[in-house]
């Protein structure tokens, strides 16, 4: 069965950073898409990043390009860094996989979250002064 667990969220003051960390359980051999999404106030959930296993290149969606970046060291678990964070960006963060053996969705990053199988419980984000 497949498993996400999402850990890194906090509080932090605007301009500051944070490493999220995603750990994924499940696949055995498969390469798969994931991704990280975000649900803030007001808005529906967006896509932030995806990235497939058996490609290099992330694909960054529109909310927070330029001030995230992606790494994926293993297989089973990636990390996802925020720099100059607003207030705005204040909300839930969640990690999600596809089915293996699956690519990533195209198009816009707003509808990204309908193609993801698998999701974690997500982990928050405050920022404030």
């Amino acid at each position: 069965q497949v498993h996400l667990v999402e850990s890194g969220g906090g509080s932090v003051q605007p301009g500051g950073r944070l490493t999220l960390s995603c750990t994924i359980t499940g696949f055995k051999y498969g390469t798969f898409c994931m991704g990280w999404f975000r649900q803030v106030v007001g808005k529906g959930r967006e896509g932030l990043v995806i990235f497939h296993t058996g490609s290099t290149t992330p694909t960054y969606g529109d909310a927070m390009k330029g001030r995230i970046f992606l790494s994926n060291d293993r297989q089973s678990m990636v990390t996802l860094l925020l720099i100059n964070l607003k207030v705005e960006d204040t909300g839930r963060y969640f990690c999600a996989v596809r089915r293996e053996y699956t690519g990533c969705p195209a198009g816009r990053s707003d509808l990204w979250d309908q193609d993801f199988d698998y999701w974690g419980q997500g982990t928050p984000v405050t920022v404030s002064s």
